[in-house]
């Protein structure tokens, strides 16, 4: 057994990273075709706040700077996505070159400054020009179009691609519950986006591996540990019907499993959209999971039986480092991918103590990534093969729905000058990112 107190020293090349999406930060439209957020942001009552992101966070005009602060942090990854429309501004067709000249030039400065580029082809912003959602074949077609001229025309300096960041998130907020992007409910069209999404994937992993051979391509799912509230046989079914949806529908398929049964039937789902040779595309070798974790959740039938946790993030989440441990350890365990990163942990606190000299003194998000860090090791130790740790997010940025309301950053952008303060986390972080050492409950 390990002393809990004990300084925990992660191997030396372990890599320490942070994470943004393309909508949330880069602004500036200029020669970038309408995507599925603009619209939806133009919807009167669908953001919280009133915003949208049309601004983000200016990295478009501030990416030097971004870059230059990620290097002085001793970040040696960075996470981005590419904005589909800002290469192909409607989706397919003719490629605009201003656009390619932003990223070909974000990813020199980031090799110049010693960080690796992990670009993301997709992280929600789909461009409305294609004239089709995920619920179209067509779209899983022009994603692997998108993809193949993106690696050829970005490639030189990446080694290391994702296709998709969450497509849960993009079938089930954006298909079912409405919450994002296009903003439909439907169980029916949600199910033939999570289908076409993946196969999305499989089709992107085969045009990036033809277009780079020898680069290495990987997926980033969501997950959110799911377990009955209580006892009771219909808290248990409850979790495990949102279980099968929310861990494993993605999941499995990837791993050649095809979809869990249970759901598929309990939803009705005809499977209409899965076509010859679909399920052996979707499983197409994947050199790395991604996984983003937050949280748990544990699920009620009957609201009287609902579970009220003591320790909550800003966005009503429950703080519960043991279920990422728990979920690391049994996704290798069912699944044995060869290799895992963490792509997205982080925290949105209130972010209202600072320190005299005006930096926000977010102690209690160094406790998060602390204990999850923490966690991530002991998994680590158990014998999961994480290469790396990206903190979400760089900056506080467009959170989708909730506006600008939720700060999930370790910088602080200041409104409207967008100045860059790094938080009381961002100079924690960069020490752990220095001498890759941390120490429990300190």
């Amino acid at each position: 057994m390990t002393d809990s107190n004990a300084s925990i020293q992660f191997p030396a090349d372990f890599i320490w990273g942070t994470a943004t999406s393309s909508y949330q930060i880069e602004g500036d439209r200029e020669g970038r075709g309408e995507n599925i957020w603009d619209r939806f942001c133009a919807e009167p009552g669908r953001i919280a706040d009133g915003t949208d992101g049309a601004a983000g966070c200016d990295h478009v005009g501030r990416w030097r700077e971004d870059v230059a602060l990620m290097k002085s942090l001793n970040l040696k990854a960075y996470r981005f996505s590419i904005a589909w429309s800002r290469i192909m501004p409607a989706g397919k067709g003719p490629v605009d070159g201003k656009g390619v000249d932003f990223y070909k030039r974000l990813i020199d400065e980031l090799l110049a400054n010693g960080i690796e580029p992990y670009p993301t082809l997709y992280h929600w912003d789909l461009p409305t020009g294609l004239n089709t959602g995920w619920t179209e074949r067509d779209t899983a077609k022009a994603f692997a179009e998108y993809a193949s001229v993106t690696a050829e025309l970005l490639g030189d300096g990446v080694n290391c691609w994702t296709t998709l960041n969450e497509p849960f998130v993009s079938a089930h907020h954006g298909y079912v519950n409405g919450e994002h992007a296009p903003g439909e409910q439907s169980w029916t069209r949600g199910l033939a986006a999570a289908h076409h999404l993946l196969l999305g994937h499989g089709l992107a992993v085969e045009a990036i591996r033809a277009a780079r051979p020898g680069c290495e391509v990987g997926i980033v799912l969501n997950f959110t540990p799911t377990e009955p509230a209580t006892y009771h046989p219909d808290d248990g079914d409850e979790a495990g019907r949102i279980h099968e949806f929310e861990n494993r529908w993605f999941v499995e398929p990837i791993a050649g499993q095809g979809y869990p049964v249970g759901h598929a039937e309990y939803r009705n789902w005809d499977q209409a959209e899965i076509l010859d040779g679909d399920l052996q595309i979707i499983a197409a070798p994947i050199d790395f999971l991604g996984i983003n974790y937050y949280t748990r959740q544990l699920v009620a039938a009957d609201p009287a039986r609902a579970y009220t946790p003591t320790s909550v993030t800003d966005m009503g989440w429950e703080i519960h480092p043991q279920s990422f441990q728990d979920l690391l350890e049994w996704l290798h365990r069912d699944y044995g991918f060869a290799r895992y990163l963490i792509t997205e942990n982080g925290a949105a606190m209130a972010d209202q103590l600072r320190t005299p000299d005006g930096e926000i003194d977010d102690q209690d998000r160094i406790a998060y990534l602390r204990d999850h860090i923490t966690a991530l090791w002991r998994a680590m130790e158990n014998g999961v093969p994480v290469d790396g740790y990206l903190v979400w997010s760089f900056l506080d940025n467009f959170e989708w729905a909730f506006g600008f309301e939720k700060t999930f950053g370790i910088v602080e952008v200041e409104r409207p000058s967008m100045d860059r303060i790094p938080k009381a986390s961002a100079r924690w972080y960069g020490e752990l990112a220095k001498s890759a050492k941390l120490t429990p409950y300190d």
